[in-house]
């Protein structure tokens, strides 16, 4: 299981991050030629990222391109650097529908079939940033087996609702959180929670980190560096976890040699889905 609790947002015109963010460690690193890019400074961005996507510091850890819009005239040109530099992942903003994906996917097979890159290499991440895309979150993470995950963005989908962001527990967002996490679910992929903006409020950051876990999510977007080691600390097992984990993992490796097709630990019988919570467990605390 690749473990996605950490995508740290690069901006592609800022050199000097490009050459240092695999320093934070983060599991990802989506590199933004979108929102984070003036227009003007576009092409220079493209430049930076290609060549930011060579870097041997980089080969370890998951990258992810953020272009624009193909409805723009910057995001086939973007497709282009992601995909013949070699990003991992192509994250699509403003997904409404399985058709963005679709036409996102061909594209992504044209230029590998060009630069020589084996077709299907490419994964494909989709951004929901509005009602629309909420209500049609699961033709989108059904669209393609290039799917990888989807990514809730919290702003522009509560400027869509006319409404804003709140403290506490945020009703605002329950439902698309609750949506994006389930159409994740139901195509076997893993599901990004909102950036938390405010990167001097760590109270904050750990209170929304602390519903995106209780939730489901696989990790969250983040902004700022610093956030990657609060994240990871937050969702890292407890000691109490980990010991139990390891006592599921014992019992079913100690019934499987005996031939027994019944496992049971405390007197209370463990199933396969038991045995896999404690597997994901444990790896979430080898990587924290």
């Amino acid at each position: 299981m690749k473990l996605r609790r950490s995508m740290l947002f690069v901006p592609g015109d800022n050199a000097a991050m490009l050459s240092t963010s695999f320093v934070y460690r983060p599991d990802s690193i989506m590199f933004d030629l979108e929102d984070a890019v003036s227009p003007r400074e576009k092409d220079s961005a493209r430049l930076l990222v290609f060549q930011a996507l060579q870097h041997p510091a980089y080969r370890d850890i998951e990258t992810v391109v953020r272009v624009n819009s193909l409805e723009t005239g910057f995001g086939l040109k973007d497709l282009e650097v992601a995909v013949r530099g070699g990003a991992d992942v192509v994250r699509l903003p403003k997904t409404e529908n399985a058709q963005a994906i679709g036409e996102l996917e061909a594209h992504v097979v044209r230029i590998e079939q060009a630069c020589g890159r084996a077709v299907g290499d490419t994964k494909i991440m989709a951004a929901i940033e509005s009602a629309s895309g909420v209500v049609n979150a699961v033709s989108i993470a059904t669209a393609s087996p290039r799917m990888i995950a989807i990514a809730l963005a919290g702003f522009d989908y509560l400027v869509d609702m006319h409404t804003k962001r709140s403290n506490g527990w945020q009703p605002e967002l329950f439902y698309a959180r609750a949506a994006v996490l389930h159409a994740a679910r139901a195509a076997r992929i893993d599901a990004f929670d909102v950036v938390y903006g405010n990167v001097s409020d760590d109270d904050g950051f750990l209170r929304e980190v602390r519903i995106a876990k209780r939730l489901g999510f696989n990790g969250k977007s983040l902004i700022h560096p610093k956030q990657v080691e609060l994240l990871h600390k937050a969702y890292a097992p407890t000691t109490d976890e980990v010991s139990r984990a390891k006592r599921v993992i014992a019992a079913a490796d100690e019934a499987h040699r005996k031939g027994l097709g019944v496992v049971s630990l405390d007197g209370k019988m463990i199933d396969p889905p038991v045995i896999e919570e404690a597997e994901m467990t444990l790896q979430l605390a080898d990587a924290s």
